[in-house]
């Protein structure tokens, strides 16, 4: 099985675009991390590794990662593009706090089939789909509860 950097260097030279240090330094901080990070986060990763390399190289680059089937973008509906891994990464949806902003993958495959039948039942066919749960992790309800009882 290939690894993502020969994906990557493949998808590059397949679409015509120039491979670059700077390129596959991006791509190695965002291997690295297991966060949904943002255009900023992961410049300020990058950065620690090559401080010439500039927000847009990093946005740019990370579009290039995501169409090379690596990463996804996901929105969680406070205006910051966050991305994730995809490739090697099993299916998931998220719950997200609305308090801290922690977000906790979920992988259910109860769900999945649940998906799967509605689908089928409306001869729907489907081509791909994202599940986000909002609300209070338990963290922040236990905080809000201390302060309530403070009170």
């Amino acid at each position: 099985m290939k690894n993502a950097k020969n994906i990557f260097r493949q998808y590059l030279k397949e679409a015509g675009m120039l491979y670059s240090r700077q390129r596959e330094q991006i791509l190695d901080v965002f291997l690295q991390t297991e966060r949904h990070s943002t255009i900023g986060d992961l410049h300020e990763l990058v950065k620690r590794e090559n401080p010439r390399i500039g927000l847009a190289t990093v946005y740019r680059t990370m579009r290039i990662i995501c169409q090379a089937g690596l990463a996804r973008e996901t929105d969680f509906g406070d205006g910051f593009r966050r991305f994730e891994h995809k490739y090697r990464h099993q299916h998931h949806d998220h719950l997200v706090c609305l308090e801290c902003g922690r977000v906790i993958e979920v992988i259910s495959p109860e769900i999945e089939g649940l998906q799967e039948t509605l689908a089928r039942r409306h001869e729907f066919v489907p081509t791909s789909h994202k599940m986000q749960i909002f609300g209070v992790c338990r963290a922040c309800e236990r905080d809000a509860d201390i302060k309530r009882n403070k009170e």
